[in-house]
């Protein structure tokens, strides 16, 4: 029986993939079920981009509730065709042998160019779930390639999912060492939790220690949790000549049960009914 997800994948590609260029896609696919070894996949996977290019997937609304029915927070919003024909390959593999699935990601990331590598890690969610691919997601997180580590971390519900509390902390805090963003992070408020806040803070202290900017999002996973120092910092930036870091600061203090951020707030009258309001939103800070 196909799986929700190879028919998401199967029917996109149908309307996206000229008929040759289909054709070639399933003969491979079935040279790779067929085959005792892993060189054709390799072949294959080095293949995808040549034939079809690295065009926007360009999902439409209707796919993309597809996807979600298919596969609960799978979100392949920014994925390009060649990231979903390799997917849909892996698919195959995954739902065929799914005890050495794990060990087959694992050499494919070893000899993974820099695009191979991001379509590898975006289908991390749709994979079996075994420790040695969790070793690997491992291995992925510590790149410097900020585009590797966004392909585990961005539009990816894998973290959320599976992360203990020590893991995503690290996560969050390396994207904003990465100079990523946070928004695209799934569960990034569900999982936001006292010990993320104080690292963030003290993260906060060693850049303005070091004249540098702190990215005003940095204070949506501090806000629910802020108290003490905390909350001077948080006033600290609601008094910020640039909009950005106090409408993120003022966003903050609005999901702190603290007395004092309240208080903060109601200095900001403006401000704070245009959260409320829905005018000011950490998706369109402005």
């Amino acid at each position: 029986m196909t799986s929700p997800v190879i028919t998401c994948l199967n029917d996109w590609l149908q309307t996206r993939l000229s008929d040759e260029h289909r054709q070639w896609l399933d003969d491979q696919l079935n040279k790779i079920l067929a085959a005792n070894s892993d060189r054709a996949l390799h072949i294959t996977l080095g293949l995808i981009p040549r034939k079809f290019g690295r065009a926007d997937l360009n999902l439409t609304t209707a796919e993309l509730n597809q996807a979600a029915s298919a596969r609960a927070n799978w979100a392949p919003t920014h994925w390009t065709v060649d990231t979903a024909a390799r997917i849909y390959i892996l698919s195959h593999l995954a739902a065929r042998d799914s005890a050495k699935f794990g060990d087959t990601i694992t050499d494919l990331c070893r000899n993974a160019d820099l695009a191979e590598a991001i379509a590898l890690y975006s289908g991390l969610a749709l994979y079996p779930q075994t420790d040695t691919i969790d070793k690997q997601i491992g291995e992925g997180l510590r790149t410097n390639m900020r585009a590797v580590f966004e392909a585990i971390a961005h539009h990816n519900p894998y973290p959320a999912e599976h992360f203990d509390e020590n893991r995503w902390n690290h996560m969050v805090l390396k994207a904003l060492f990465i100079d990523s963003t946070l928004a695209p992070i799934q569960g990034l408020d569900d999982r936001a939790n006292a010990e993320l806040a104080t690292i963030l803070c003290d993260y906060a202290h060693e850049r303005w220690a070091a004249g540098r900017v702190v990215t005003p999002e940095l204070w949506r996973c501090v806000g629910p949790f802020a108290t003490g120092a905390m909350l001077d910092d948080l006033q600290r930036v609601s008094e910020s000549e640039v909009p950005q870091e106090k409408h993120a600061a003022l966003l903050a203090l609005s999901t702190c049960p603290e007395p004092r951020a309240a208080d903060i707030l109601n200095k900001h009258p403006e401000i704070k009914s245009a959260i409320a309001d829905g005018r000011i939103t950490w998706n369109a800070l402005d």
